[in-house]
């Protein structure tokens, strides 16, 4: 298993936000981690590479335990992170802000180059000497994506990617997660857009309240609609 975590809890402060909560993701896999605004999907993200000061239980990735390690070192082990508000350098251009991203290669997973990166983002080749502060909000998810492949990690934590992004972006975006899984890469797609989680997860586990709710396969899922209309219908 790439990716074991178990019995995570997470407070802000004295708010106790996750429970007991118990994912994985394998080799190669990509999951979806569903749920409305507020279940807790990006506390669960968070958590998972030490950005949040108090949580507990296990967070094994490769065989490590990380749930006491900084950022800074779960960050070096190979697992990255595209956060929901995606903070790249807006006076930097594009190739500038992949070669910010720039790791050495890691046994066992992807090996990225910039020029890989453009075929699978052919938008980014079309300007890469901009700076990203002129770029869509489409344009920007793809460059933070793009930038945190260049550190080669074996799994990306993925917060929202489809979040307010215009219908032919959102599926150019699915073709490139689906070109990462090919490649061999490990993704945890936080998501609401279940339509979107559909297209590119071999798995989902769904949180309402900072708890698991379903675990299973999209098939599953689908197959479902008690579920579906109990924890992410609007």
């Amino acid at each position: 298993m790439k990716l074991q975590v178990s019995n995570l809890n997470a407070w802000y402060g004295p708010a106790h936000i996750l429970f007991d909560l118990d994912l994985s993701v394998g080799e190669g896999e990509v999951v979806a981690l569903l749920g409305r605004n507020g279940a807790g999907k990006s506390t669960t993200f968070k958590s998972l590479v030490g950005l949040l000061e108090r949580r507990s239980g296990s967070i094994v990735y490769e065989g490590r335990e990380l749930a006491s390690r900084p950022t800074h070192e779960i960050a070096r082990a190979g697992l990255g992170y595209v956060p929901e508000d995606r903070r790249i350098f807006t006076e930097l251009t594009v190739e500038e802000n992949l070669e910010v991203g720039r790791q050495p290669a890691r046994p066992g997973a992807p090996v990225w180059t910039p020029e890989k990166l453009y075929a699978l983002f052919p938008n980014l080749a079309a300007m890469r000497n901009r700076p990203g502060g002129r770029m869509s909000g489409g344009e920007q998810q793809m460059l933070t994506i793009a930038r945190t492949l260049m550190g080669n990690p074996g799994l990306v934590l993925l917060d929202e990617p489809s979040e307010g992004l215009a219908p032919k972006i959102v599926e150019d975006m699915a073709t490139a997660i689906l070109a990462m899984k090919r490649e061999g890469l490990s993704l945890l797609i936080s998501e609401q857009n279940l339509h979107f989680a559909r297209l590119i997860s071999d798995r989902a586990v769904i949180i309402e309240r900072g708890r698991v709710r379903f675990s299973g396969t999209i098939a599953e899922l689908q197959a479902n609609p008690e579920v579906k209309e109990a924890y992410l219908a609007v």
